[in-house]
């Protein structure tokens, strides 16, 4: 009965950010791709606002002073805690600077971008005085209250300003105990979904689908049920990293979640994405350069546990900087990846970063699994090495404008075999309206697969490192190289046919003969 009414929870959330959405979308005359930062920030807005408030609260009716309700004291009196909560909470709202109370006077607030723009820079102050100074810092820059694409006037933007405050508030984001992170990450989530797949490329290079970063989560922690902190070096707006905390469980990932994004717009949704599912300030670092030429993880790493998508052939300097040869984390291959395509950097950069004990989980243009040049070099690198667990082929048109099949690549320091296995999962999706998904059953029977390491026909395969490396695969990784494809075509039986067009042919002799005593009897 709980999974029902959760269930029944999250579709009315669903229904009616949906409806709050396109609604305001349609109030001005932005993309719905760039609104999602008016629509990501105001639920961040309300998020913090009412975590912070409920915070306070707690403290002062546990201490027997049940009447206490911290959105009605005065600035002056919430002064005096502003440091503790800073140092608690990472950040500090005045009272009158809450979502709900500036919700409040906005339909009469005829500067109401003024107090927006004057809360949100308050709010990145405070932090900037505590340790959450670069988890809050720019974090409302894509929040442009004075933007024309919101309204041509003042007052207009004002009002769809006001529509906004009033649609987030709406969106049914509490339970009867109260705050439910749960609901805002899912409706984070949904909201992404929804947006990135009406965007275009656009939209599509920011998401990963979440049957893809569930089945990237359980590949990456297969046999653990803890680990130290995980990591994701083109983490995009961090959905794979907080769907390993939504499999493993936010209290058995030590020490937190690690990712670099190079994107801007990104970054910032990466860091609300972190707060809206109540990851604590001190639990994450997010940082924004780029990973290939500026990593900024060094004192964090190795990592246990590695999940990614990166841009499929990214340019990079590649073999353009002589420099890059001599970094510890792409010397041991002893070539770089081509200056035209960064994805084996990507790959040596994880495993470079990759604990002993640890998994990598990476999505993979199948390019690189056949191509040679020093992408074969690198190849040869990482099979000679025993880094290659498995090679998993995925059903083609997962991905937003993506409707190739593509790879993901498990990466394990410390294998019991020298083999890899090669499992062609290209038939393993349920059909969906644009695009194909994974069902449970799907990412089951795959997990299930990369556990027990066994021959199966037309599925998988255990190759030695031997034969992938041998003269006639040259160390092609591509999962058809190794795994029968089942022929799915219809199987004729020649004498049963002929036997069949025999009848026919003699039916027809007797229509004909039928035939010609009938014009015969016409022509008499």
């Amino acid at each position: 009965m709980a999974d029902i009414k959760k269930d029944q929870e999250r579709d009315e959330l669903f229904r009616t950010i949906y409806k709050i959405a396109t609604d305001l979308v349609h109030a001005g005359h932005v993309s719905e791709w760039d609104f999602k930062s008016y629509v990501l920030g105001t639920m961040f807005y309300r998020y913090i606002s009412e975590n912070f408030a409920t915070y306070i609260n707690a403290g002062e009716h546990a201490a027997g002073n049940t009447d206490f309700d911290y959105a009605k004291i005065s600035d002056e009196i919430a002064e005096t805690i502003r440091e503790d909560m800073i140092q608690t909470k990472g950040f500090f709202i005045l009272p009158s600077e809450l979502f709900c109370n500036v919700r409040a006077r906005a339909d009469k607030d005829e500067n109401l971008n003024e107090t927006l723009e004057r809360v949100f820079n308050h709010i990145e102050s405070s932090a900037a005085s505590g340790d959450a100074e670069n988890d809050f810092a720019g974090l409302f820059d894509d929040f442009d209250v004075n933007s024309k694409s919101i309204g041509e006037t003042v007052a207009k933007r004002n009002k769809v300003l006001a529509e906004l405050l009033n649609g987030v508030d709406k969106m049914p984001l509490f339970q009867a105990d109260g705050i439910n992170p749960d609901l805002f990450g899912d409706a984070y989530e949904y909201l992404m979904g929804m947006y990135a797949a009406n965007a275009g490329k656009k939209g599509g290079q920011y998401f990963t689908p979440a049957d893809v970063s569930e089945l990237l989560a359980r590949l990456g922690t297969i046999g653990k049920t803890r680990i130290n902190k995980v990591y994701d070096p083109a983490c995009g707006s961090g959905s794979l990293l907080l769907k390993v905390e939504k499999v493993l469980g936010k209290d058995n990932i030590e020490q937190g979640f690690f990712g670099q994004e190079i994107d801007l717009t990104t970054y910032n949704l990466c860091r609300i994405n972190m707060f809206l599912h109540n990851i604590d300030f001190d639990k994450f670092s997010i940082v924004r350069e780029d990973t290939l030429l500026s990593p900024h993880h060094w004192d964090d790493q190795p990592f246990e546990l590695i999940v990614s998508n990166p841009p499929f052939s990214v340019p990079w300097e590649g073999d353009k900087n002589p420099l890059l040869i001599n970094d510890i984390r792409f010397s041991p291959a002893g070539v770089l990846a081509p200056a035209s395509k960064g994805d084996m950097a990507f790959i040596m950069h994880s495993l470079s970063w990759l604990a002993n004990n640890g998994a990598a989980a990476i999505v993979c243009f199948p390019g690189i699994m056949y191509r040679g040049g020093v992408e074969q070099k690198i190849r040869k690198y990482l099979v000679d090495n025993n880094y290659v667990d498995a090679v998993i082929q995925l059903p083609s048109n997962l991905f937003l404008n993506v409707t190739i099949s593509v790879d993901i690549m498990l990466f394990k320091k410390n294998k019991t075999d020298n083999a890899i296995l090669f499992v062609d999962a290209s038939r393993e999706f349920v059909k969906m309206t644009k695009n194909n998904r994974l069902s449970e059953a799907n990412i089951q029977r795959i997990v299930s697969a990369a556990t027990e390491r066994k021959d199966e026909q037309y599925f998988t395969r255990l190759v030695s490192n031997d034969e992938v490396g041998n003269e006639q695969n040259a160390y092609n990784l591509s999962v058809s190289t190794y795994v029968e494809a089942e022929d799915t075509r219809e199987k004729i039986d020649i004498a049963k046919l002929n036997a069949e067009i025999a009848k026919i042919v003699a039916r027809e002799q007797v229509l004909r003969d039928e035939i010609d005593k009938i014009i015969r009897e016409i022509e008499r």
